[in-house]
């Protein structure tokens, strides 16, 4: 079968023949239809996610969308290793599938599921968001940061803000829900004044997308500006902007702060999953929303490192 397929740590996948896979018990073959170039899927191929295996050759891919052997379109996340979601076959465990709606597009279906549940996942099984409360997206620009915005307002957060560095979204964000934005700028005592005018005014529940400065700014304005009786969950998601912060340890016991993660090993798999279930039934009745870029798996070299475009780039398979 035809797979992008990772031959050493650290180097790019190639879409080339790989061996194709026979069911083990309690397995199905997924006859795969989308799966879309994500972070996650980068750094498992890579080697550089904490959950990747490092063990090669290996196919490339984290999820995706196809049809089971009786024709049921499913979802499904983690296909056995050493095969993966990029290629025409996948064996997956049967309770890693999920039936998908009938109105929902495969490409839809393999784009939002791992944005949509890095939020749902996060504000339902790590900070347990009470209605009217106010959530603060740090990096909202990106997919994952955009559908966190739309998530918080579905959930029933009062306010939300957004931060990010790109104006532009920021305001389109303003649109699918956010209250108010904050500009990420180089600029660190500008930003430091933004964040605690946030935290003045309240904030409950951080989802942070970046870490980094702007996460160390953060939580030394929260634990600075914080009203004293205010609690503050701050949800650590992505590392986009630095894998390791410095932080003054009076940071944490001045102020009633809960600093957590959200993603795979800190929630269960099963957890995760009814999470994705989820956003895939929230897309379907159309409550929220992602721009997709759907491209042919046999242009993989073309894609791979490609991080703008028209939408989340889903590679499809024929």
């Amino acid at each position: 079968m035809k797979a992008a397929v990772v031959t050493a740590q650290g180097t790019k996948p190639s879409y080339t023949d790989f061996r194709r896979p026979e069911p083990s018990a309690g397995e199905y073959i997924v006859e795969v239809r989308a799966s879309a170039l994500s972070q996650l899927a980068r750094g498992k191929a890579a080697g550089r996610h904490y959950s990747s295996s490092k063990v090669y050759p290996q196919v490339a891919g984290v999820d995706g969308v196809g049809r089971l052997d009786d024709g049921r379109r499913v979802y499904f996340f983690g296909a056995s290793e050493p095969f993966g979601a990029m290629a025409q076959f996948a064996p997956v465990a049967q309770e890693q599938c999920i039936a998908l709606p009938a109105s929902i597009s495969d490409v839809t279906a393999a784009a939002i599921a791992i944005p949509g549940m890095s939020s749902w996942a996060a504000l339902t099984e790590r900070a347990h968001l009470i209605r009217g409360e106010t959530v603060l997206v740090n990096g909202a620009t990106g997919e994952s940061g955009q559908l966190a915005v739309q998530v918080a307002r579905m959930m029933g957060a009062d306010r939300i803000i957004a931060t990010g560095r790109d104006r532009a979204k920021l305001e389109r964000l303003c649109e699918r829900g956010a209250d108010s934005i904050i500009m990420l700028t180089d600029d660190e005592s500008e930003t430091k004044e933004a964040f605690a005018a946030a935290f003045r005014s309240g904030v409950d529940v951080v989802l942070d997308y970046l870490w980094g400065p702007s996460a160390r700014a953060l939580l030394v304005a929260a634990a600075s500006a914080s009203p004293a009786e205010r609690a503050l969950r701050f949800v650590q998601i992505g590392s986009i902007s630095g894998l390791e912060i410095s932080l003054p340890a009076a940071v944490l016991r001045s102020k009633p702060i809960s600093v957590m993660g959200s993603g795979i090993g800190s929630i269960a798999l099963p957890r995760l999953l009814r999470a994705i279930e989820a956003v895939l039934h929230a897309a379907a009745d159309g409550g929220l929303q992602i721009e997709t870029d759907d491209v042919p798996l046999a242009e993989l070299d073309r894609h791979w490192d490609d991080d703008g475009g028209k939408g989340r780039k889903v590679f499809v398979i024929d």
